[in-house]
């Protein structure tokens, strides 16, 4: 068994309009979410093996919030450049290229790419991913290049805003 977890970065600072896209980092509520998802996933019981990131810097921050909310070490964290503003080729790129000793992989990107990939998965269906929205679907399948072709189910959809609390 496969879980995918996308999951969006959170939310971030746009205090400096001349800085680049790139360099942008989180808020102050981008930094409040992200170890507020981490706690929601490990009261669900989600282990994740690997972390996956755009190495922009909002998405950055992100991925090792929750590297650190899950009690990972560094190696458990890899960049990969192509998931700066990705099409969804370049997720399913990333996605048959897992390694198969990780059963349950979080990769972390940005929208649009992120929403387009997601609805790509399953038959579920979203208008937006919002920030450090996590989207969730399993496989039964041994392999990750397999993923794809061996009909993903939708698992869960949470974000920061789901509960009702800003």
């Amino acid at each position: 068994m496969k879980t995918l977890l996308i999951i969006r970065h959170a939310k971030s600072s746009w205090d400096d309009a001349a800085m680049s896209d790139f360099d942008r980092p989180l808020n102050e509520r981008g930094k409040r979410d992200a170890p507020a998802m981490v706690r929601r996933l490990l009261k669900a019981g989600i282990d994740i093996h690997r972390f996956i990131s755009s190495p922009a810097k909002r998405a950055r921050q992100t991925a090792e919030l929750f590297v650190q909310g899950f009690g990972k070490k560094e190696k458990h964290l890899r960049f990969i450049p192509e998931l700066y503003h990705a099409a969804p080729a370049v997720f399913e790129e990333v996605v048959d290229g897992l390694d198969d000793a990780d059963d349950t992989v979080a990769i972390f990107s940005h929208n649009p790419g992120i929403t387009a990939f997601v609805n790509t998965l399953t038959t579920a269906r979203l208008d937006n991913m919002p920030t450090c929205a996590v989207f969730a679907a399993k496989c039964d399948t041994e392999h990750w290049k397999d993923f794809r072709q061996a009909k993903p189910q939708f698992w869960f959809f949470d974000y920061p805003k789901a509960d009702g609390r800003d």
